[in-house]
Protein backbone atom coordinates (compact mmCIF):
# COMPACT_ATOMS: atom_id res chain seq x y z
CA UNK A 1 0.00 0.00 0.00
CA UNK A 2 1.58 3.51 -1.08
CA UNK A 3 1.66 6.01 1.61
CA UNK A 4 1.68 9.86 1.36
CA UNK A 5 3.50 11.87 3.94
CA UNK A 6 2.19 15.06 2.02
CA UNK A 7 3.70 17.49 0.06
CA UNK A 8 7.66 18.71 -0.14
CA UNK A 9 6.65 21.94 0.76
CA UNK A 10 5.96 20.89 4.73
CA UNK A 11 2.17 21.91 3.69
CA UNK A 12 -0.21 19.40 5.86
CA UNK A 13 -1.64 16.93 3.99
CA UNK A 14 -5.28 18.11 2.93
CA UNK A 15 -7.44 14.70 1.75
CA UNK A 16 -8.98 13.04 4.76
CA UNK A 17 -7.46 9.03 5.64
CA UNK A 18 -10.50 6.78 4.88
CA UNK A 19 -8.98 3.59 5.59
CA UNK A 20 -10.05 3.45 8.74
CA UNK A 21 -13.55 4.46 7.77
CA UNK A 22 -13.73 1.70 5.33
CA UNK A 23 -12.57 -1.18 7.65
CA UNK A 24 -15.50 0.36 10.31
CA UNK A 25 -18.14 0.03 7.31
CA UNK A 26 -17.13 -3.43 6.54
CA UNK A 27 -17.37 -4.86 9.99
CA UNK A 28 -20.20 -2.73 10.62
CA UNK A 29 -22.27 -4.44 6.65
CA UNK A 30 -20.50 -8.03 8.18
CA UNK A 31 -22.56 -7.96 11.40
CA UNK A 32 -25.20 -6.68 9.72
CA UNK A 33 -25.63 -9.55 7.35
CA UNK A 34 -25.16 -11.96 10.20
CA UNK A 35 -27.97 -10.84 12.67
CA UNK A 36 -30.28 -10.60 9.84
CA UNK A 37 -32.66 -13.51 10.40
CA UNK A 38 -33.06 -15.82 7.48
CA UNK A 39 -35.89 -15.30 5.54
CA UNK A 40 -37.68 -18.62 4.90
CA UNK A 41 -40.92 -19.17 3.41
CA UNK A 42 -43.71 -21.79 4.35
CA UNK A 43 -45.96 -23.29 1.88
CA UNK A 44 -49.01 -25.50 3.44
CA UNK A 45 -49.93 -27.95 1.30
CA UNK A 46 -52.40 -30.71 1.87
CA UNK A 47 -50.85 -34.01 0.53
CA UNK A 48 -53.84 -36.80 -0.86
CA UNK A 49 -54.34 -39.38 1.35
CA UNK A 50 -55.01 -42.65 0.56
CA UNK A 51 -58.14 -44.62 1.03
CA UNK A 52 -58.17 -47.07 3.04
CA UNK A 53 -60.49 -49.70 1.26
CA UNK A 54 -58.53 -49.31 -1.83
CA UNK A 55 -56.11 -52.10 -2.52
CA UNK A 56 -52.58 -51.05 -3.27
CA UNK A 57 -51.69 -51.74 -6.80
CA UNK A 58 -48.56 -50.63 -9.26
CA UNK A 59 -49.02 -48.05 -11.03
CA UNK A 60 -48.32 -48.12 -14.41
CA UNK A 61 -45.71 -45.68 -15.58
CA UNK A 62 -46.30 -43.61 -19.11
CA UNK A 63 -42.75 -44.07 -20.19
CA UNK A 64 -41.39 -47.48 -19.15
CA UNK A 65 -42.66 -50.65 -17.46
CA UNK A 66 -40.63 -53.34 -16.47
CA UNK A 67 -41.44 -57.20 -15.28
CA UNK A 68 -38.61 -58.91 -13.32
CA UNK A 69 -39.15 -63.00 -13.44
CA UNK A 70 -37.43 -63.34 -10.09
CA UNK A 71 -36.24 -67.16 -8.85
CA UNK A 72 -38.78 -67.86 -6.75
CA UNK A 73 -41.49 -68.12 -9.72
CA UNK A 74 -42.80 -64.30 -8.77
CA UNK A 75 -43.78 -61.97 -10.95
CA UNK A 76 -42.55 -57.73 -10.33
CA UNK A 77 -44.42 -55.22 -12.13
CA UNK A 78 -42.02 -52.15 -11.39
CA UNK A 79 -41.06 -53.81 -8.30
CA UNK A 80 -44.05 -54.68 -7.07
CA UNK A 81 -44.72 -58.46 -6.80
CA UNK A 82 -48.33 -59.27 -8.71
CA UNK A 83 -50.11 -62.55 -10.54
CA UNK A 84 -49.44 -63.10 -14.11
CA UNK A 85 -53.23 -62.49 -14.26
CA UNK A 86 -53.02 -59.31 -12.88
CA UNK A 87 -49.41 -58.65 -15.31
CA UNK A 88 -51.98 -59.52 -18.23
CA UNK A 89 -54.44 -56.33 -16.70
CA UNK A 90 -51.63 -54.32 -16.50
CA UNK A 91 -50.13 -55.10 -20.43
CA UNK A 92 -53.36 -54.78 -21.77
CA UNK A 93 -53.94 -51.54 -19.74
CA UNK A 94 -50.48 -50.22 -21.02
CA UNK A 95 -51.76 -51.06 -24.94
CA UNK A 96 -54.13 -48.32 -24.86
CA UNK A 97 -51.81 -45.17 -23.55
CA UNK A 98 -50.85 -42.85 -26.20
CA UNK A 99 -48.08 -43.00 -26.91
CA UNK A 100 -47.45 -46.85 -25.95
CA UNK A 101 -44.93 -46.94 -23.08
CA UNK A 102 -41.85 -49.24 -23.50
CA UNK A 103 -41.92 -52.58 -21.80
CA UNK A 104 -38.65 -54.03 -20.57
CA UNK A 105 -38.50 -57.61 -19.28
CA UNK A 106 -35.61 -59.04 -17.12
CA UNK A 107 -36.14 -62.75 -15.89
CA UNK A 108 -33.62 -63.81 -12.83
CA UNK A 109 -30.42 -65.55 -13.91
CA UNK A 110 -31.95 -68.92 -11.98
CA UNK A 111 -35.28 -68.32 -12.98
CA UNK A 112 -37.84 -70.91 -13.88
CA UNK A 113 -38.31 -71.39 -17.33
CA UNK A 114 -41.99 -72.45 -16.72
CA UNK A 115 -42.65 -68.72 -15.64
CA UNK A 116 -40.67 -67.21 -17.83
CA UNK A 117 -42.38 -68.60 -21.03
CA UNK A 118 -46.05 -68.29 -19.31
CA UNK A 119 -45.18 -64.34 -18.84
CA UNK A 120 -43.40 -63.68 -22.64
CA UNK A 121 -47.01 -65.98 -23.64
CA UNK A 122 -49.11 -63.21 -22.22
CA UNK A 123 -46.61 -60.41 -23.76
CA UNK A 124 -47.01 -61.39 -26.76
CA UNK A 125 -50.80 -62.03 -26.97
CA UNK A 126 -51.05 -58.50 -25.41
CA UNK A 127 -50.02 -57.14 -28.66
CA UNK A 128 -47.03 -54.45 -27.20
CA UNK A 129 -45.14 -53.05 -29.28
CA UNK A 130 -42.11 -51.61 -27.53
CA UNK A 131 -40.54 -54.27 -26.14
CA UNK A 132 -37.23 -55.18 -24.99
CA UNK A 133 -34.98 -57.24 -22.76
CA UNK A 134 -32.56 -55.71 -20.30
CA UNK A 135 -30.05 -56.93 -17.84
CA UNK A 136 -28.22 -59.05 -20.46
CA UNK A 137 -24.95 -58.28 -19.32
CA UNK A 138 -25.47 -60.16 -16.53
CA UNK A 139 -25.17 -63.16 -18.50
CA UNK A 140 -22.05 -62.63 -20.36
CA UNK A 141 -18.71 -64.18 -19.68
CA UNK A 142 -15.71 -62.55 -19.54
CA UNK A 143 -11.97 -64.27 -20.18
CA UNK A 144 -10.35 -65.73 -22.70
CA UNK A 145 -11.32 -68.53 -21.66
CA UNK A 146 -14.94 -68.00 -22.66
CA UNK A 147 -13.93 -67.75 -26.15
CA UNK A 148 -11.04 -70.46 -26.36
CA UNK A 149 -12.74 -74.08 -24.93
CA UNK A 150 -8.96 -75.72 -25.37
Amino acid sequence: MAMSGGKDDGQPMMEMNTTPLIDVMLVLLIMFIITIPPITHAINIDLPIQDPNQPDQPLIDPVINKIVIMPDNSILWNGTPVSLDQMEQFLRQTTAINPEPELQFQPAPNAVYDTVDRALAKVKSSGITKFGFVGNEQYRVFGKAARDPN
